[in-house]
């Protein structure tokens, strides 16, 4: 007696082509974005803040010395 069995193998999904045009304004936001939050862990609460009060310097206040930014 004889048991066969078939195997099918999933369909490899194929890359798709994203065009430039399509990815440059979201590039673009990333990298506004990712100065914007490197400002406020940097630099806010020194000589050039936007903010005033504590509470910003407070809530990035391990994410300064994580990324080695001196605070005190």
């Amino acid at each position: 007696m004889s048991v066969s069995t078939s195997v099918s193998q999933p369909a490899v999904p194929l890359p798709v082509a994203v065009p430039l045009r399509a990815a440059l304004p979201w590039a673009i936001f990333a990298g506004v974005l990712m100065l914007l939050v490197t400002y406020f862990v940097g630099a806010e609460q020194g000589a050039v803040s936007l903010v005033s009060g504590e509470w910003v310097h407070e809530f990035v206040h391990d994410g300064r010395h994580l990324l080695g930014f001196p605070c005190h």
